[in-house]
């Protein structure tokens, strides 16, 4: 497996684990992002993501009926891993993937359950992320005292690549 690729199945490792992300509509006035639950649907490592929420979050009010650039913002807990992510955002109508993607911890916030009128399901398509693997700055540190250069390993630890 080449560098890129095992640095994005880490990130989808990572994603899976954690699930909490920053998700965000780009192309818009002013910057938004919120914080929000990353849902998966299947095994598949190249989405597309799906987010519970509500009718009257920012996002979906900015989306409205249309679909909009959107980003993502990770990093995992450890902060071991941090990606950007790019990609299309809309709302989906989808019952069938909601009823898929329906679990107890969704259920919490919706007294009308899968037909909750304020419940709105996105739909985030990834198009590419930037993924950056944290290395230690101690381990930098020693590197350097050692004679090496700590940035040529470095340079291994970022990938630009294409999520679809």
């Amino acid at each position: 497996m080449d560098r890129d690729a095992e640095i994005t199945a880490k990130l989808w490792k990572a994603l899976r684990a954690d699930m909490t992300v920053m998700l965000g509509v780009t192309m818009v006035a002013e910057p938004l992002m919120r914080p929000m639950t990353a849902q998966f649907d299947g095994d598949d490592n190249s989405g597309p993501i799906w987010f519970f929420t509500v009718k009257d979050n920012d996002i979906v009010e900015t989306l409205g009926t249309d679909s909009h650039d959107g980003v993502i913002s990770f990093a995992d807990k450890g902060h071991d891993l941090f990606a950007l992510m790019q990609g299309n955002l809309r709302v989906d109508t989808d019952r069938a993937v909601i009823d898929r993607l329906w679990n107890r911890f969704v259920a919490a916030w919706y007294e009308g359950g899968k037909d909750d009128p304020k419940l709105v399901l996105l739909r985030f398509e990834p198009r590419a992320a930037e993924i950056w693997l944290n290395e230690s700055s101690i381990f930098a540190g020693i590197k350097l005292l050692l004679g090496m250069d700590p940035k040529k390993e470095y340079a291994d630890s970022k990938a630009d690549v294409p999520l679809r």
